[in-house]
């Protein structure tokens, strides 16, 4: 296989990445000694996200007529070790050096799953996850660092946006370009903060789904950028991005929207929506510029059938934002429904369970403790603490709303005050507001809330005597609430489809009321 960078041997259950001796403008791989370097920094950044597949560098012996990769593992399969080697030759001088990994079928990438649909959502799940958690723990630039400042951001989208013109007899479309430009000047400020907030991050730099591949059931991102730190410096929404829009632009925005909820549950980040549509639209325009650079090559990632180019017009164009919050006892379904409606509208979903335990330190799955004793102790589920909540609910209604987005607010909401203050938010944010009023018969709640106690695969620590309370002090939707719900008896047969058309009609009707 080739790249224009690169050869990769494929040979057995092996494969060896070869470095080809040129020299660009953002690569210079002309001299071994800068090979052999740039095939261990590979290795070495790869096995953050994909230790199983990076084994390793390799020398390459012999001569330049006839070179032999000493393989490391010259008994197993993929060895090139031939007949009447003798271990004196091995000794030679290294005449180049390359990267040796674990070979995988191209059928599992997931370009290729997706194209196909043989991918699982729950696959998505845990890449979102790893991928959160990746981000959390890797090197942080220093906040006065070029990476990340909105000099470096602005000139990167600007020169492949000179480039794409460049390539393109007819130009490109204006909407872009005028979008581009518009927030270009608005986000100089979000950039800074970004920046000396930690969000500029060493992270992946070339997350799109053709270098993701799942191995052995596990989705594995690879050959991140090893060539060049500013391509890999970069804020943390800036790799996710590529993910998200090159499931937009597969067509699979379900997907997208799944991966983003995922990952802002385990992150956290919700003040990166600030800044991720610019970031999605220019990932749109480099993989569009390098699809047109690429049009007679028949890549692995079908990169000539993608319209990226399209992808990016659909992102600038402004969708209605919303606020949503939902209503329900434990047990009635809202969380089930929300991500239902996260996945067909787009929306940013902010959990209460997920966020209560985070102002604590704690992950999604800890158990908080919803009895009295373990209450007492860690307050997690004090007036305090429920105050703290739903003010750091706020914090991320604002921040996506203000970010163009529709937002779902996924709480309990059994008081009629919690309800009229997230109203008047809306208010004063200026978008619509809608509750969704999910629920069951008594026995149905019970049976969930033991179920998915018992099962601790969620972020709610109610058990039935949570259940319990809460019947007794449940405040039910008045009149002029019932005029803005949205009704779901999740134990009787509904259509996730119908409710989410319901909910954006709503917003655009009151959108185009208010204009």
């Amino acid at each position: 296989m080739e790249t224009h960078i690169s050869w990769i041997l494929l040979c057995g259950e092996r494969a060896y990445k070869l470095k080809k001796p040129v020299r660009f403008s953002f690569v210079d791989f002309s001299t071994p000694a800068a090979r052999k370097h740039f095939c261990e920094e590979e290795v070495r950044l790869n096995q953050r996200l994909a230790a199983p597949l990076y084994l390793g560098v390799v020398a390459v012996r012999g001569s330049v007529d006839d070179p032999w990769i000493e393989d490391g593992d010259a008994r197993g399969p993929g060895s090139n070790k031939r007949d009447g080697d003798s271990e004196g030759n091995r000794e030679g001088e290294a005449i180049d050096h390359v990267v040796r990994m674990q070979r995988f079928p191209q059928s599992d990438l997931l370009s290729e799953r997706v194209s196909s649909g043989r991918i699982q959502p729950a696959q998505l799940d845990a890449l979102a996850h790893r991928l959160a958690r990746f981000h959390g723990q890797a090197c942080v630039a220093p906040p006065l660092s070029a990476w990340g400042a909105p000099e470096q951001v602005n000139g990167a989208v600007l020169a492949v946006l000179d480039a794409l013109r460049s390539a393109r007899p007819g130009g490109l479309p204006e909407s872009v370009e005028a979008w581009v430009d518009d927030k270009a000047r608005a986000l100089g400020t979000a950039w800074l903060l970004r920046q000396r907030t930690g969000a500029i991050r060493e992270g992946h730099g070339d997350l799109h789904l053709a270098n993701v591949v799942l191995w052995q059931g596990e989705p594995m991102a690879f050959d991140c950028v090893e060539f060049e730190e500013a391509l890999r410096w970069i804020d943390v929404m800036s790799d996710l991005a590529f993910l998200t829009m090159d499931l937009r632009a597969r067509g699979r925005g379900d997907l997208a929207h799944r991966v983003l909820d995922g990952y802002l549950q385990a992150s956290g980040d919700y003040e990166g929506l600030t800044v991720l549509r610019f970031y999605e639209v220019y990932r749109a325009l480099v993989r569009a510029l390098v699809a047109g650079l690429r049009k007679s090559d028949a890549t692995a990632d079908g990169a000539p059938q993608v319209d990226y180019l399209g992808c990016a017009e659909a992102l600038c164009r402004a969708e209605s934002a919303g606020l949503m919050i939902t209503h329900g006892l434990s047990g009635s379904g809202k969380s089930s429904v929300a991500a239902e409606l996260v996945e067909r509208t787009g929306a940013i979903r902010i959990r209460s369970d997920v966020e209560r335990k985070r102002l604590f330190g704690l992950q999604a799955l800890q158990r908080g403790g919803a009895d009295a004793e373990v209450e007492a102790e860690a307050g997690l589920y004090g007036a305090e603490a429920t105050a703290r909540t739903y003010a750091r609910l706020a914090d991320g209604v604002r921040i996506a709303v203000n970010a163009g987005y529709r937002v779902i607010v996924d709480a309990a909401f059994l008081r009629r005050d919690e309800r009229q203050s997230f109203h008047r938010l809306a208010t004063e944010l200026g978008v619509p507001f809608t509750i969704l009023d999910c629920s069951a018969s008594v026995a149905e709640l019970r049976r969930r809330v033991q179920a998915r106690h018992a099962a601790a695969d969620d972020a709610s620590d109610a058990d039935v005597a949570v259940l319990e309370r809460q019947l007794g002090f449940h405040q039910p939707l008045h009149a002029d609430e019932q005029a803005v719900t949205l009704q779901v008896v999740t134990d009787q047969p509904y259509d996730p489809a119908w409710v989410a058309d319901r909910w954006v009609s709503m917003i655009r009707a009151e959108s185009a009321r208010n204009a």
